[in-house]
């Protein structure tokens, strides 16, 4: 039967992530087995929140343009060192967010196999996907930069508006602008979501994926906005749990890697759903049917050839 003739669930897959965490975590448990994949969890995740951090900004000076006073800022006015200094934190900032992502897309293939196979594993998934982590690693890479120099051109417009009478074009169209930014962003994190399963299941490349998502969202786009919906709601109740949690053990559970063991349930049900999910559209999206390995045919035995002399 086609994916299209299918019955797509919503809440069905949701279900059987929940009865797969117990199984995973409590059937038995193994409090070893429970850390291990806490740590392949919290590189997996650690892109998606977990953190419950805030600054306050009640103190800031949001008068600091009405009360400027002399002529408009210019680069003339700095000193010699800053833009120096400017530079090298962003490249030290370029080569910091590299490395996370390079960890992240190495935790999504671990914690996926850890999902599938039912165990607690580190050095083999990252040794058997480390091709496709580091094609996912690239492809996040590229999608990052361009959403931070999309980011950064829409803020300076904003800022241009802001200190300037007369802005270089209408605030209404930045306004659109950052709405289109904020909707390719939600579409992209919808789509990589779904990028790690299919690479999981097909070994292909991060482009291939991509393509395979996409033509797959394209199809099914209604099922799809429901499912992110849902996801939505289930982000927005597993944060008020972590915060609940935070505020019940002093703020431990907002400690990397610690919180995400704390909360790992939480964690797997939100990495198993789409994972169940997915596995709706066919065997070529699901991770369990991923085949371990065959044995190697024995070698044939030639037939024995009597040739004993004639009587």
């Amino acid at each position: 039967m086609e994916p299209n003739d299918r019955q797509i669930e919503i809440f069905a897959p949701f279900g059987e992530a929940f009865e797969l965490t117990k199984k995973i975590l409590f059937q038995p448990f193994d409090l070893g087995k429970w850390f291990v994949i806490g740590f392949a969890a919290w590189l997996a995740t650690f892109f998606s929140g977990g953190g419950f951090n805030y600054r306050s900004f009640g103190k800031g000076d949001w008068h600091w343009h009405a009360r400027h006073q002399g002529a408009p800022f210019s680069l003339h006015d700095t000193p010699p060192w800053v833009i120096p200094v400017v530079i090298v934190g962003i490249v030290c900032s370029v080569a910091a967010i590299a490395l996370l992502l390079w960890l992240n897309a190495r935790g999504r293939f671990m914690f996926t196999d850890c999902i599938v196979r039912n165990r607690g594993a580190i050095a083999e998934p990252w040794r058997e996907y480390r091709v496709e982590a580091n094609s996912y690693f690239i492809f996040q890479l590229v999608v990052t930069l361009c959403s931070l120099v999309g980011f950064g051109v829409i803020a300076f417009l904003f800022f241009i508006a802001w200190y300037w009478v007369n802005p270089v074009m209408p605030f209404a169209l930045m306004v659109i602008l950052g709405v289109a930014w904020l909707v390719l962003v939600v579409l992209f994190g919808l789509i990589t979501r779904f990028m790690v399963p299919v690479m999981y299941r097909q070994r292909c490349s991060a482009v291939e994926a991509f393509r395979a998502v996409w033509s797959l969202v394209t199809a099914h786009l209604g099922v799809f906005i429901l499912f992110a919906l849902f996801y939505i709601v289930l982000c927005i109740a597993a944060a008020m749990i972590g915060c609940v949690a935070g505020c019940v053990t002093c703020c431990i559970a907002a400690l990397p890697y610690i919180g995400t063991v704390i909360l790992l349930p939480i964690v797997m049900v939100l990495f198993a759903f789409p994972l169940r999910f997915l596995r709706q559209f066919g065997d070529a999206y699901d991770v369990w049917a991923v085949a371990p390995p065959s044995d190697p045919p024995p070698p044939q035995i030639p037939p024995v050839q009597d040739v004993s002399p004639p009587a």
